[in-house]
């Protein structure tokens, strides 16, 4: 028995199934209606209205809360709705900041696309004048708010609290004073933000927007002292060409080394690289750690916002952190210690180091004190995207070019780092060969995959010769807190703990392009990841040729080596109670 019903949309009848909303039946049968507040992966929230239609017999209706029913008539573009809409775009656009045409987000802002689409080019309401102004905060290195750009959608609110568990933004104020803002109108870098930018990913205004480094990357390209090299990280590839009008998912890396190399920088490598090079001192950590039963279960230390927040929130857990450094921390360090026994004219003095990465925490990371002045600048997917427009560069007729040596050969162990579970997935496949001198039979270890809200968290045990290793993937720090929550109470018992701050992992990181219209977007980038290690022929880290041989001519042969040590791997601090000195 068919589980399908009909409603009427603008006089046509279609189809409906589980939809939980008359929006998403709209969506799913070729109309489409404005929204703000709305995003799939939160909870519906019925705050801007724009998402209103009319229901014949009943009126207007918030399309984003309203159950869908058989039978139901609903007209999406009424000369009624359309008139409110309009209303609800004027009030709007009078309160509003509107420096559109230097605001970070113009042409990327859905209340600018709105106001266009809907031919505002009047407003009747009072203008919002310079003097009422909110003051901006920029005093961190990863996020702008202004909160003169805010239209209250409540979306950043919800992804605070409902991804991170965190709340570290809320409504402040009644009525016409309302905004949104960190607890008694302090800034992020006064609060226990993890700058994981999923607040500025889900925000449909300048209100909140990366910080951007671009001016300074241009410094540094153009400055003839330096030598400046730039390493990309995994999940850029699967994601940059959504810049471009390419599909998800689609792997773009061979065109963005070749449009890296046209920007001018002088040496282009690949933090896939260094994804291998963190496998191998961390698959080598956990065996020590788990010979030992020291300081079990080993948490993953490649994502900034996670290793944050177990510093300000649980900093009796630190010792849990693996102390390796993440990707991106290890191959700036390797790339300015050897990079000059390799190339002519490099010393560790002229050398800059720019990466990309899907990530705002990663700004963040790199002015860590532990850190600092290793990776030089730190741009997102998003602002090297903007640097390639600005250079005329047409990056889709681009031919895929390679990477530099002898830091751009990478396996498919590294490639995966940028979905959830991905690195869990890589640490077993050395892990295994470094406990056993074998191959893991079956490298596909497809229970650790999954990047939709139902795959946030995943538990699997890892059979290796008789030992039972029992590895936990979370994505997201409300679920990160929960396995913590088990561990305080003595309750756990997996081995390693594998946490990235955002929902699905860095395939969704806060510095990619926006992709929280459509919840199936981080689902095709990281298909795109695992695709590519597929398809590569070494799939694993400690097979990388390259990496053996850095081993061998500089990290004292083995990982975990007295010199692998001192360069690759780092140390935490307690920041619990508010100690923020660490950020400028």
């Amino acid at each position: 028995m068919s589980d399908k019903k009909t409603l009427f949309i603008n006089n046509i009848e279609v189809e409906f199934t589980d939809e939980k909303t008359v929006l998403e039946v709209i969506r799913n049968n070729g109309f489409d209606v404005p929204t703000f507040c709305h995003r799939p992966d939160l909870t519906q929230y019925g705050a801007c209205r724009m998402c209103i239609v009319e229901q014949e017999g009943r009126g207007i209706q918030a399309s984003c809360t309203m159950p869908p029913r058989a039978g139901i008539k609903i007209q999406t573009n009424s000369d009624k709705v359309r008139k409110i809409r309009k209303t609800i775009l004027e009030l709007l656009l009078a309160n509003h900041k509107r420096e559109c045409l230097t605001c970070e987000k113009s042409g990327n802002c859905e209340l600018q696309k709105y106001a266009a689409e809907y031919g505002i080019t009047d407003i009747r309401f009072p203008k919002l004048e310079e003097k009422d102004y909110l003051p901006i905060d920029n005093f961190n290195p990863s996020i702008v708010r202004d909160p003169s750009k805010c239209i209250l959608c409540g979306a950043c609110v919800r992804a605070c609290s409902e991804f991170q568990g965190h709340s570290v933004l809320g409504f402040v104020n009644r009525g016409s004073n309302t905004v949104v803002s960190p607890m008694n109108g302090r800034y992020l870098s006064q609060v226990d933000c993890v700058f994981c930018g999923q607040c500025q990913s889900v925000c449909p205004t300048g209100a909140l927007s990366i910080k951007s480094d671009i001016d300074r990357a241009w410094e540094l390209i153009n400055n003839k002292e330096k030598k400046v090299v730039i390493q990309f990280a995994p999940s850029v590839r699967v994601a940059f060409g959504e810049e471009f009008n390419l599909e998800a998912g689609e792997n773009t890396i061979g065109k963005i080394y070749a449009a890296a190399r046209r920007l001018g920088f002088d040496l282009i490598f690949d933090t896939n690289f260094s994804a291998d090079l963190t496998i191998m001192e961390e698959a080598n950590e956990f065996v020590g750690r788990l010979t030992k039963g020291e300081n079990l279960p080993l948490f993953t230390s490649c994502c900034p916002a996670w290793v944050r927040y177990v510093e300000t929130q649980h900093p009796e857990l630190i010792n849990h952190l693996s102390t390796c450094k993440s990707p991106q921390g290890m191959l700036s360090p390797v790339v300015k210690e050897f990079l000059p026994n390799y190339y002519e004219g490099y010393t560790k003095e002229n050398i800059a180091v720019i990466s990309v990465m899907p990530c705002t925490a990663k700004k963040y990371e790199a002015i860590r004190e532990q850190l600092f002045g290793e990776t030089d600048i730190v741009l997102t997917t998003q602002e090297f995207a903007k640097m390639i427009k600005a250079a005329g560069i047409d990056f889709k007729k681009l031919k895929d070019e390679k990477a530099d040596s002898p830091f751009g050969l990478y396996t498919g162990a590294g490639t995966i780092f940028g979905a959830s579970g991905g690195v869990a997935e890589a640490a077993v496949r050395t892990a295994y060969n470094m406990v056993t001198g074998e191959e893991l039979s079956n490298i596909d270890i497809t229970p650790l995959r999954g990047v939709d809200a139902e795959s946030r968290t995943k538990d699997m045990i890892v059979d290796i010769k008789g030992t039972q290793v029992k590895v936990r993937v979370v994505s997201t720090l409300k679920e990160a807190e929960k396995s913590l929550q088990e561990l305080i109470a003595g309750k756990s018992d997996y081995h390693i703990l594998e946490v990235m701050a955002c929902p699905g992992g860095c395939v969704n990181g806060g510095g990619q392009p926006t992709s929280c219209l459509d919840s199936k977007i981080k689902e095709k980038r990281a298909q795109g990841l695992y695709e590519e290690d597929k398809n590569l022929e070494l799939r694993k880290s400690h097979t990388n040729p390259d990496i053996i041989k850095l081993y061998d001519e500089c990290l004292g042969g083995k990982p975990g080596s007295e010199k692998a040590h001192h360069l690759l791997h780092t140390s935490y601090t307690d920041k619990f109670k508010g100690s923020y000195k660490d950020i400028k």
